[in-house]
């Protein structure tokens, strides 16, 4: 029932708008081009440098209208990372089929590669992904240099599989292959669901936010290396262009006093070679 709750809510124009380039918003576009940019090179530097250049494959679950996936195709690009396959995968058909005509858009201007968009859930990855994209189970088994997923993951601690989801992130990855997960923070105060509840009678259902811990724990139980584990970022997905110049002007201070309190949640992880 909240799967199809959240299937409805990730159909409908107006979510959809908050998930491609055109009408994201300032604070999304410049996260990607900034703050997640930084983490996404930080972790591919961690790949070996012959894997770099031969090509690397990556995946991210939960991908939306696939704009975070396009802007880290061109990141490579330009940063020199030669690009063999890029995977994009959601649960919502409407998000999938968004993220391909954003695809087509988008690299029809930057003359890029063009990566794959297939429905999968995050919980049902590998099994998912297979179907979809009509190949084997077996050949999608370390055959990944890089997953990422932003503002996905908490929807499998909310259903209680995000176990599923991790063990096939790890299945997934080669050996010494890297996985980034960016998410809420449970500990940011000033989340608008939250304060919209506060002036109700009757609240609704929110999706559960885990904390840095719990996001953490499956990725240590499934056998990763656990190399980051940190909250940080202070700009709102949503934020306008004045939003978005003040938060980046406050947040070096705002990191001194209560990076704790900070809007997201990261983990970054290795798979042992």
């Amino acid at each position: 029932m909240e799967t199809n709750a959240y299937l409805e809510q990730y159909t409908s124009e107006n979510e959809i708008s908050k998930y491609t380039r055109a009408t994201a918003g300032s604070g999304i576009n410049y996260l990607i081009d900034h703050d997640y940019k930084a983490v996404y090179l930080e972790a591919l530097n961690l790949l070996p440098q012959q894997t770099c250049q031969g090509g690397i494959r990556i995946l991210e679950f939960g991908c939306g209208g696939g704009m975070n996936l396009l802007r880290l195709i061109s990141v490579l690009n330009s940063s020199g990372i030669n690009l063999a396959q890029a995977i994009g995968t959601d649960f919502s058909p409407a998000m999938v089929e968004t993220a391909r005509r954003e695809a087509k858009d988008y690299l029809r201007e930057q003359d890029l590669r063009s990566p794959e968009f297939y429905v999968a859930k995050n919980e049902s990855l590998i099994s998912d992904l297979a179907v979809s994209a009509g190949i084997e189970k077996s050949s999608l088994q370390n055959s990944f240099h890089f997953v990422l997923g932003v503002n996905t993951i908490r929807y499998c601690h909310d259903a209680k599989r995000e176990r599923d989801c991790v063990r096939d992130i790890f299945n997934l990855l080669v050996p010494g292959g890297v996985c980034v997960v960016i998410d809420m923070n449970n500990r940011f105060p000033l989340f608008r669901s939250d304060l919209r509840n506060r002036l109700r009678r009757k609240n609704e259902k929110q999706c559960y936010v885990p904390s840095l811990e719990e996001y953490a724990a499956p990725f240590v139980e499934a056998g990763f290396e656990v190399l980051r584990r940190e909250h940080f970022c202070w700009i709102p997905h949503s934020a306008g262009r004045l939003k978005c110049r003040l938060f980046r002007g406050l947040s070096p201070l705002l990191n001194a006093v209560a990076q704790s309190r900070a809007m997201r949640s990261l983990v970054i992880s290795r798979k042992p070679r």
